[in-house]
């Protein structure tokens, strides 16, 4: 097995570090009634989506974003 060439010019203690920022360890459970399970499926089937945790985080991170950048704090 080759070892994956280190880029040239990047410390890789940074590298690292930044890897390490990127876990989560933190856990939301959410609970769907049947017809927005129903829905969810239908868009994955649709779409071809294979990891719907992928799909929720992206959504609701968006939402959130998109919130907080529509509410930010102005100084007037």
């Amino acid at each position: 097995m080759s070892r994956k060439k280190p880029i040239p010019g990047v410390d890789p203690a940074y590298l690292e570090k930044q890897k390490q920022m990127l876990l989560r360890h933190n856990r939301y459970v959410l609970y769907f009634n049947d017809s927005e399970m129903a829905a969810i499926d239908e868009y994955c089937s649709r779409f071809k989506v294979h990891a719907k945790a992928s799909l929720f985080r992206e959504a609701i991170m968006s939402k959130v974003l998109s919130e907080l950048e529509e509410n930010h704090p102005t100084l007037f």
